[in-house]
């Protein structure tokens, strides 16, 4: 395991702030032209999909980004070195969104005080997933 260039909080942080903005922004936009309105409580269904879509699979197709981190520059890397793949990704979001949930919010805090604080910058669902967040750009 060689980690490099380890993103850390503020980071992580904009970059997952800017991806809010896209899919707020993207889902709302085919919302309104879908529903009528910008947001409708009742049917989100498709757009809340489009978003989780998003983070669960453009990571795989674009060497690790989303929008969002491509703009931070943060790209998420496996530790073994090899690509991101749908099996990763899914270890990411969805296994540890159940331990978010699970746990009730504390795991995410204390996710955020490790990438805070560890040297290698890793939070909860890193380790779930082997993967860390870096600010190198991929190699060819």
């Amino acid at each position: 395991m060689y980690i490099t260039n380890p993103a850390g909080f503020q980071n992580r942080f904009l970059a997952r702030f800017l991806d809010f903005i896209i899919i707020f922004l993207v889902t709302g936009t085919l919302s309104k032209l879908l529903y009528g309105v910008f947001y409708d409580g009742d049917n989100y269904y498709l757009t809340d999909s489009l978003g989780f879509l998003y983070s669960l699979l453009l990571p795989i197709f674009w060497y690790g980004y989303t929008l969002g981190k491509r703009m931070a520059g943060n790209r998420i890397v496996r530790i073994d070195g090899r690509k991101v793949g749908i099996g990763t990704m899914v270890l990411r979001d969805i296994v540890a969104g159940v331990v978010y949930i699970l746990t009730l919010g504390i795991g995410l805090i204390v996710s955020a005080f490790m990438v805070g604080v560890r040297e290698d910058k890793r939070s909860i669902h890193d380790f779930i997933a082997q993967t860390y967040v870096t600010t190198d750009p991929p190699t060819s």
